[in-house]
């Protein structure tokens, strides 16, 4: 029971901590740093909530979630649950529970993941039918709507896409401003941050913090990409673009790709953080939380293999 009690202590150590980051405001101050926590919970959140049904479960064993899975599976192979004292209800509907709960999160990744890679094919199918080379906006694919749109289409064969509109719309400092952003999310791989979160709350569509972690996670990445993109522009040109996208009414970015522009609340946290930034987190305490969140990542493949 000391394996189970650990993981469920774990758990809920992560479920807490979830719901008191998504009212953290420090995160905006570090948002690779925050990115990389709020990754650390969740993958620590499915194997020590999956872990604790599978310890309590697996316990008669005496070897741990991963060598009791291979025991039981060594069992079940002869024809039996294991030892006799395993055989109560509640262990067994642990067993169920914990292997079925582990199951859906890995399937509902990888649907989520097969389901973004089609809508990104077919998105590029389109763009190369309807899509132009623009000698203004070099290596950027020009679509001929009025409309204010700009997002990128991650992935192998990555490609940013803005609108007649857009180049009508914004000035060359704000366009620069706002290619600089597209191009952040291209090179640092932000749609696979996201993709676990999506997955998440689609395993889980009742949960309000599931929604509230994935949009904060969200607007951490577009943060993310607003702090590379001020390197090569001023910060100043991104927030009037934002603020030209928004009194535009932007187009809703196509599905699998990511866009410039938010919900209103998001576009305005951004704007203020790019006009009035905050102090930067001092090195030391970035480096403290790195180190928490590989030490809390490491925590719960560990358990499962303590013998119980």
């Amino acid at each position: 029971m000391i394996t189970a009690a650990a993981l469920a202590t774990l758990a809920l150590v992560c479920a807490v901590g979830a719901w008191r980051f998504t009212r953290a405001r420090w995160t905006y101050r570090a948002p690779h740093v925050a990115i990389v926590l709020w990754q650390a919970l969740g993958v620590t959140w499915g194997l020590a909530g999956t872990g604790t049904l599978l310890a309590y479960a697996l316990e008669p064993y005496g070897q741990g979630v991963l060598h009791g899975l291979a025991a039981f599976a060594a069992s079940a192979l002869g024809g039996g649950y294991g030892p006799a004292e395993p055989y109560d209800l509640p262990r067994i509907v642990a067993l169920i529970a914990g292997l079925t709960a582990l199951v859906v999160l890995v399937v509902v990744l990888l649907i989520a993941g097969a389901q973004t890679l089609r809508a990104r094919h077919r998105h590029r199918t389109l763009l190369a039918l309807v899509a132009r080379e623009d000698p203004e906006v070099p290596g950027v694919r020009v679509v001929d709507y009025p409309g204010a749109t700009a997002y990128c289409v991650p992935g192998l064969r990555s490609q940013v896409v803005v609108s007649a509109g857009t180049l009508k719309l914004l000035s060359p400092a704000e366009l620069s401003a706002v290619l600089a952003h597209e191009t952040a999310h291209v090179r640092e791989r932000h749609d696979l941050v996201l993709l676990p979160f999506a997955a998440l709350r689609r395993a889980l569509p009742w949960s309000r913090l599931v929604a509230n972690v994935q949009d904060e996670v969200s607007l951490l990445v577009e943060m993310a990409a607003d702090d590379v993109a001020r390197r090569y522009c001023s910060p100043r040109r991104l927030a009037t673009a934002l603020l030209r996208f928004g009194t535009a009414g932007a187009v809703p970015t196509p599905n699998g790709a990511m866009g410039a522009a938010g919900s209103c609340s998001a576009v305005m946290a951004r704007v203020e953080r790019l006009v009035t930034p905050g102090p930067v987190l001092p090195r030391r305490v970035r480096y403290s939380i790195v180190a928490f969140a590989v030490t809390l990542t490491a925590s719960a493949p560990l358990l499962w293999l303590v013998p119980h």
